[in-house]
């Protein structure tokens, strides 16, 4: 029996965004959301990139809500 081929879970677009929130924040420049204020950890600038990527229409898995 063929198995399935994998789809990825995130575009090269996605990725290329993350790489950018990652840089920002290694130069120390990184800036959040609404509030604009500073993301210092590597966590938070995975989670800015990804969520720019979401608004862009980039393909990223939709974000676990809250239990």
């Amino acid at each position: 029996m063929a198995t399935k081929a994998k789809k990825k879970k995130y575009s090269a677009g996605a990725a290329k965004k993350v790489e950018r929130a990652m840089k920002k924040r290694k130069a120390g420049t990184l800036r959040s959301g609404r509030s604009g204020r500073k993301g210092r950890s590597r966590k938070q600038a995975i989670a800015i990139g990804l969520s720019e990527a979401r608004q862009s229409g980039a393909r990223v898995p939709k974000k676990k809500g809250k239990s």
